[in-house]
């Protein structure tokens, strides 16, 4: 089986008012080494953090690493006065700050409100590969799929104090960085890392590092970075994403390794399922990745999962994805959480709280 690793990016917030705290450095420099590759890191803004778990294999096994690395967020940052939550936009109005660092920075300077008001928390998945060959064959054939993912994790229907009336606006506040979202098929390696080049000579992007793909190599590890979801409040259903993409990477090898073509599918026609995604989350109708017409999120969801069936077989994580696919979509996913939850309170601090609670569950 593919390893899997995940990186998940957490708000630090107040305990008592849910606002978050630029307290960042204040956690980081607290921090132990981890001799294993797993450690807290710096984002853009300093109301935010990293956590970097180890590639495993078992699904029970990345369960238990995502909620040590949260555990272990919550307690650095309780010992700054503040706390971590799992929520992709901060509900409650901010003024992000940025971090220390040169680079953090440079992004102001160059890209001025985009980077300035970029306090967003993704989730990137790691799944490994063979080769860069074999990683953009599956680039190349996850394309059609990618769009369903960010709706399963859509965690962030709230921006500055309102409801954004979408489901994901993360992904919107993301798709503003000049290199961001869907891209066409490349069909090798070669080509691949030509377009990289290609894109860094503009001068527009500082470095590599700015390879915003919804999903690319990773520069650092032997993996295909899938990078398009909202970080998810619960740790079920980010173990839900990293199962339903391991099994995306291993049908796309199987798929190249019998000779079938991608799916000719366009950048116009992902972006538009995209933005369905991001509007409706799983509350509402998306683009069927196979048929490109409009359908329930649930019969998406369950074409997923027969998409993939036979490797999430395979890797005996079938059962374990149809339950924990099922019970996101009762809950309606972190979106539908939010929303619940200010319906019944009428405030968003309390939006925060119960997130914090379901953030270390």
């Amino acid at each position: 089986m593919r390893t899997v690793g995940v990186e998940e990016e957490l708000l630090l917030v107040s305990p008592d008012t849910g606002e978050p705290q630029a307290v960042a450095g204040a956690v980081l420099a607290a921090q132990d080494a981890d001799d294993d590759g797993a450690r807290l890191a710096p984002e853009l803004q300093r109301e935010q953090l990293e956590t970097t778990t180890r590639p495993k294999l078992q699904m029970s096994d990345l369960a238990l690493e995502l909620r040590r690395w949260r555990n272990v967020a919550s307690e650095r940052a309780r010992e700054a006065g503040a706390d971590v939550v799992a929520l992709a936009t901060s509900p409650l109005p901010v003024a992000p700050s940025v971090s220390a660092g040169r680079r953090y920075h440079r992004l102001v300077e160059e890209f001025g409100l985009t980077a300035q008001e970029q306090l967003t928390c993704g989730c990137h998945v790691h799944v490994q590969v063979a080769s860069d060959e074999e990683g953009v064959a599956v680039l190349d054939r996850i394309r059609p799929w990618l769009p369903v993912l960010l709706a399963l994790s859509a965690n962030s229907p709230f921006w500055q104090g309102r409801d954004s009336e979408h489901s994901s606006y993360r992904n919107r506040v993301w798709g503003r960085w000049p290199s961001a979202g869907p891209v066409q098929t490349f069909g090798s390696a070669e080509r691949y890392h030509a377009e990289v080049r290609a894109l860094l000579e503009t001068g527009t992007l500082l470095d590599e590092g700015m390879i915003y793909f919804d999903a690319r190599l990773s520069r650092n590890y032997p993996t295909v970075e899938v990078r398009v979801a909202d970080v998810c409040v619960a740790v079920d259903d980010t173990v839900l994403l990293a199962a339903m993409i391991r099994g995306l990477v291993e049908t796309a090898v199987r798929s190249w390794q019998a000779g079938e073509p991608p799916t000719p599918v366009t950048v116009g026609l992902l972006r538009l399922a995209t933005w369905r995604a991001a509007r409706s989350g799983v509350s509402d109708r998306l683009v069927h990745p196979v048929t490109w017409q409009p359908a329930p999120a649930e019969a998406v969801g369950e074409a997923f999962v027969d998409h993939i069936a036979d490797a999430l077989t395979d890797a005996d994580d079938l059962l374990l994805v149809k339950d924990n696919l099922r019970r996101l979509m009762n809950r309606g996913g972190g979106a539908g959480v939010q929303r619940a939850t200010f319906a019944s309170t009428g405030d968003l601090r309390a939006v925060v709280r119960d997130a914090m609670v379901r953030t270390l569950a």
